[in-house]
């Protein structure tokens, strides 16, 4: 079975999506799995991540989620993205908590896109465990939805995406 594309509703600028991307879930629980995804990036939980409960705390899945976001896109690009003239800034975020996490754990973020516009993009992120055989669970932790809309660095109004951030999308689809 195929998934369907996530709706984009009311988006505040009246963009039609110039590129919409889905993947169909791999993972044995229908949810997306580490092959849905062309970009995994590793990153390691830390001691101050644990909240008094035992387990990741929920912010910190934001962090994981930007760090990751904005770190593929320096190496991406291979430029300091801000120094652009036009920078993406978060306009929204969400995260689905579905299996706990606690220190010390080594995850993978995947990164795909979801949408792409002429001065927006949409990336989907999913959170993986990496086993202690080195192997990733096939089930995500958690699934991400990240908003960046580019703005002029200077006025901060609505700005096309850089050619070089938008030519290395492509690498996402």
């Amino acid at each position: 079975m195929t998934a369907s594309p996530t709706p984009i509703l009311g988006d505040p600028r009246g963009e039609v999506p110039s590129e919409r991307v889905t993947s169909s879930p791999a993972g044995p629980d229908g949810l997306p799995g580490p092959a849905d995804f062309p970009v995994l990036r590793r990153q390691q939980t830390r001691w101050a991540d644990n909240d008094v409960y035992g387990h990741v705390n929920n912010v910190v899945y934001y962090s994981l989620f930007d760090t990751t976001v904005n770190g593929w896109l320096i190496e991406a690009t291979g430029t300091d993205i801000r120094a652009l003239p036009a920078v993406g800034v978060v306009a929204e975020t969400s995260c689905r908590y579905l299996r706990q996490l606690s220190y010390p754990e080594t995850l993978h973020i995947g990164l795909g896109l979801e949408r792409l516009g002429r001065s927006s993009v949409v990336y989907r992120l999913a959170v993986f465990r990496e086993e202690v055989d080195g192997t990733l669970d096939e089930s995500p932790h958690a699934l991400g939805r990240f908003v960046h809309v580019y703005v002029d660095a200077t006025t901060r109004r609505p700005h096309p995406i850089p050619e070089i951030v938008r030519n290395a999308m492509a690498e996402l689809a």
